[in-house]
């Protein structure tokens, strides 16, 4: 069975996905970025969130 292609927000790369759900974080396998699927069906990406570094405080 063939996943779900998507495209890259950052570079257009095509990414094969194969049981896109919300929530899941994938990578670019071209460019590297970080996606977040923010929905399934039809499956739509934006920039995953980045984790602040907590340093203590």
């Amino acid at each position: 069975m063939r996943g779900t292609m998507v495209e890259c927000i950052e570079c257009g790369a095509q990414i094969e996905l194969s049981e896109p759900e919300q929530g899941e974080i994938v990578d670019c396998p071209e460019c590297g970025t970080e996606l977040e699927v923010i929905q399934d069906n039809p499956v739509v990406l934006q920039f995953a969130p980045q984790e602040e570094e907590d340093w203590g405080e």
